[in-house]
């Protein structure tokens, strides 16, 4: 199918330009035929009337049908003579040019006023030329059109010839533009191709005219991207699985230790709450981790209803100022007077803070403050999660949701996650028709902020 596509690119511009030529030659050939036969007839028509004046100044009182040798040479120029007897009769050796000096009006030719008239004898054209004579009987030399059509064949054949030689050249334009065409792009396409079956190596060239080149820039663009993608989403799978390692190891250990008896008496119950807590880490990547992926789905569901962010908020602060304290970090929320209505997904959003509350709580050192701060904006609720950490440098927030971004930034210089949580809180947000984005907060760190629009008329709960 590829090659027949770029086969019809090539037939389809040399089509082009064969029309265009031919319709250029058509045109051009018809408009100096016209010329040419035009030109023709006006200048046999000038020679016939020199001729006639010539013929009227040698006559004098000898009638013009009688010199025999004046006859002669006008008959080997193609010129029929036709004299108009004193009784209104024609004479002349050729019918035809008795009935075109009879059509032309002969007899309205004066000394003063000659006769110049073209008519049609039996689908020719004839010139007529008429002229009196004092003291002499007026004549007309009469002459075929066709023969000055005769004259211009050849005028006319030559131009046919070029036209036609313009012709080829044409088709051979249109051959080479087809090539100079099909080229880059059949380059581009073989590219593509190479890109569709994992080649990443591959680069087009950029030649050709300009909306060629551009495609090939495309197209190696795309292959950068795509490349640097598929190195992120490596990274990525990485991370995932030493993370998801970490807490099998956990549990296979303590497992065997148990099932060897290795752990007894009073260890067990210590085991099993390890054992336990890895299982609950292992169940927490895997949900986000399906969360993550279903997010592109078009039936992942939101259950929509109005909430009290103030409620919402307080709710989550109750469990995170108990596992900051564990942490030695100072936890901190910042509510309104009345707390904003919007209408959301409560779970979704529990996820989300939770989400966010959890990374700050990984980055902020002992002594360091996280802060959950709910306000109010014109038509809209702001939710702000934000840590006394080491923050991020100024070009990371605006990489801070991708996967795995932020992993492969600070892996090794400080205690990071395995880049899934920022995107999921991102992907919910963006469900839910709120906007998220991240900056530098004033305790130090980062902040997170969660913008959703608010109902015009909010549901107040009775209290």
């Amino acid at each position: 199918m590829l090659s027949r596509r770029r086969a019809g690119l090539a037939v389809r511009v040399t089509a082009i330009c064969l029309v265009v030529a031919g319709v250029v030659a058509v045109v051009a050939g018809l408009v100096s035929a016209r010329l040419v036969v035009s030109t023709a007839t006006a200048i046999t028509r000038q020679t016939v009337s020199d001729q006639a004046d010539v013929v009227a100044g040698q006559l004098s009182d000898s009638k013009v049908l009688g010199n025999r040798r004046m006859l002669d040479i006008l008959r080997g120029q193609g010129i029929s003579v036709v004299q108009l007897r004193p009784n209104g009769n024609l004479l002349s050796t050729n019918p035809d040019a008795v009935r075109a000096a009879r059509a032309a009006g002969i007899d309205r030719a004066t000394p003063d006023h000659p006769l110049h008239a073209t008519v049609e004898v039996d689908g020719n054209s004839l010139v007529v030329e008429a002229r009196a004579v004092a003291g002499a009987n007026t004549f007309a030399l009469v002459r075929e059109a066709a023969v000055a059509k005769g004259a211009g064949r050849s005028l006319i054949g030559n131009i046919v010839f070029a036209l036609g030689v313009g012709l080829l050249v044409g088709a051979g334009a249109g051959i080479l533009l087809a090539r100079r065409l099909s080229r880059p792009l059949r380059r581009t396409a073989d590219v593509a191709a190479g890109m569709s079956h994992g080649r990443r190596d591959l680069r087009a060239p950029v030649e050709g005219p300009a909306e060629v080149a551009e495609v090939a820039e495309a197209v190696n663009t795309l292959a950068d991207a795509l490349g640097r993608s598929e190195s992120r989403q490596r990274d990525f799978l990485l991370s995932v699985s030493h993370e998801l390692r970490t807490p099998l190891t956990a549990v296979k250990g303590f497992a065997e230790s148990l099932a060897d008896g290795v752990v007894t008496g009073a260890e067990v119950p210590d085991a099993g709450r390890v054992i336990g807590a890895e299982a609950n880490r292992l169940d927490r990547l895997v949900s986000d981790l399906l969360d993550l992926a279903r997010l592109g789905a078009d039936d992942f569901r939101l259950d929509l209803t109005d909430v009290d962010l103030a409620v919402l908020a307080g709710a989550a602060a109750e469990v995170w100022r108990v596992r900051c304290e564990a942490a030695g970090v100072r936890f901190r929320l910042e509510l309104p007077m009345t707390g904003p209505w919007v209408r959301t997904d409560p779970r979704r959003l529990r996820q989300v803070i939770d989400g966010l509350a959890e990374n700050a709580l990984r980055m902020t050192p002992a002594g360091r403050p996280v802060v959950l701060s709910l306000s109010t904006a014109p038509g809209a609720a702001v939710l702000q999660v934000r840590d006394g950490g080491p923050g991020l440098a100024a070009e990371d927030y605006a990489i801070a949701f991708d996967r795995g971004a932020l992993h492969s930034r600070y892996a090794g210089s400080r205690p990071v996650g395995i880049g899934i949580g920022l995107a999921l809180v991102h992907g919910l947000v963006t469900r839910m028709g709120g906007a998220i984005e991240a900056g530098p907060a004033p305790e130090g760190g980062a902040a997170f902020t969660v913008t959703l629009p608010t109902p015009a008329n909010p549901p107040y709960a009775a209290s």
